[in-house]
């Protein structure tokens, strides 16, 4: 650890800070939609736009193009490292390049590739997912110059907005890019802007397309409804038998834990509704505490369903319907047993004799932080430090599939998962935008932690 106080790494953020606002906002505007084509020049620009920023910070950066498993071309990836002494620790910086696409350019207030500042807040796409973890580690290694006092590698993914396809393949091509003692993952966020929070678990992910046949083929509905049930009615009765009467999962196999490193503090529920725009009718299903229902409990969606439009619907009755459920599981259940529990309950409960069959379909491990390591611990004083109030640790319910397959290649590190979002960030959603008075205090927090480690 080098010799630098706090208020001087925080002198040298507002000194730099205009230069940290630049970067993130030329950021937003080169619009790196990886929907629109991972290889595609836009992506490249990208990439080597965050790479020649890094290198103007003494990073030793490259481009390298992944391979995706089936052989092809895959994204832009950003490598690199600054090595300050063997001896000391190595910190590995990851964040994302690639962003979410703007649908509908109408229903945001700004001009969504135009980064704009409003009321402490700059908006534009990628702001917070993941510019915002850009900046910050661009300005960290800006603010604490040659005062770094660990050997810092970087890995900036051009893909994750696709879930990461290739990520898998690239680290086992480019093991010694990632070998390190310490992973700070900038892709999450803060309990608010003024609290900051070390992301504690993620939920893991499972997905399955479940077919419901009832009949032959379609039959006219005044004929034969009353002893024959339309698929997608027989489709609904399925999904609604996986809940109790609150609305809780009541899948044999399933299974919940508490929030990890214990609840400091349970979400409130009007800020709940108002982030959600749940209405005011909706009575809250479920039961315990809102974090764990949001974090560490599992839950399912309906994210798809054929079935026939309104427009131009006729008397028939259908004879089958697909719907596909995501599962997010515990941060500590393997998603193959999650899956395999609920294909079981499913084909269990058919209704009617109705005959159901249920396809697997991809996987994600979730993942949950030791509470008890001297990273966390750093960690956690950086953020006391930087925003001057103790942080409040939180999960999340999404899932980062990579963070626990990065931690399974590389048992030795620790990893840590910060962020630049908070609750108003809508991230993937319109008028996305970052708190530039968190933006700032996450950055002195990482030059504090990142100090703190080279001891």
């Amino acid at each position: 650890m080098t010799d630098i106080t706090v208020d001087e790494i925080k002198s040298r953020v507002d000194r730099h800070w205009d230069a940290i606002v630049e970067l993130l906002s030329r950021k937003v505007a080169l619009a790196a939609v990886s929907a629109k084509g991972i290889t595609g020049d836009h992506m490249r620009r990208s990439a080597e736009f965050v790479a020649e920023e890094l290198r103007g910070l003494g990073v030793d950066t490259k481009v390298v193009q992944s391979t995706n498993p089936d052989g092809t071309p895959g994204a832009y990836e950003v490598v690199g490292s600054r090595i300050v002494d063997e001896n000391a620790p190595t910190i590995l910086l990851y964040a994302h390049h690639d962003v979410q696409p703007v649908p509908d350019a109408s229903v945001w207030k700004t001009e969504p590739f135009t980064a704009t500042v409003e009321a402490d807040r700059l908006y534009g796409r990628g702001a917070a997912d993941d510019g915002g973890g850009i900046a910050i580690h661009a300005g960290s290694l800006l603010a604490l110059g040659e005062d770094l006092g660990v050997n810092v590698k970087v890995f900036f993914e051009g893909e994750e907005e696709m879930g990461s396809p290739s990520f898998i393949p690239f680290i086992t091509a480019h093991r010694e890019a990632f070998e390190s003692d310490v992973i700070i993952v900038a892709d999450s966020g803060n309990w608010s802007d003024r609290i900051p929070s070390l992301t504690t678990s993620l939920r893991g992910n499972t997905t399955v397309d479940v077919t419901v046949r009832v009949l032959g083929h379609p039959v006219h509905s005044g004929q034969f409804g009353g002893p024959v049930l339309d698929a997608n009615t027989v489709a609904a009765m399925l999904i609604s038998s996986m809940y109790d009467d609150d609305g809780s999962l009541k899948v044999p196999g399933l299974k919940s834990q508490e929030p990890v490193g214990g609840l400091q503090r349970d979400i409130d529920e009007e800020t709940l509704r108002r982030d959600a725009a749940i209405l005011p009718s909706w009575r809250l299903t479920g039961s315990d505490s809102l974090a764990s229902r949001l974090w560490t409990k599992p839950s399912v969606s309906v994210i798809g369903f054929d079935a026939h439009p309104v427009e131009g619907s006729f008397n028939v009755l259908a004879d089958s319907a697909t719907f596909r459920l995501s599962l997010r599981t515990a941060p500590s259940q393997r998603p193959e047993e999650a899956q395999q529990a609920l294909a079981a309950f499913l084909k269990k409960s058919a209704p009617f004799g109705a005959v159901v069959e249920v396809k697997p379909l991809e996987n994600g491990m979730g993942w949950a932080m030791d509470p008890d390591s001297e990273a966390v611990q750093d960690a956690q004083k950086a953020m006391q430090e930087a925003f001057g109030v103790e942080p409040i640790n939180k999960g999340e319910g999404g899932s980062i599939p990579f963070i626990p397959e990065l931690q399974k290649l590389f048992p030795q590190a620790q990893v840590l998962v910060t962020g630049p979002e908070d609750p108003q960030s809508n991230a993937h959603s319109p008028n996305e935008s970052i708190s530039l008075y968190g933006l700032r205090r996450n950055v002195v927090a990482e030059a504090l932690l990142m100090n703190a480690l080279a001891r």
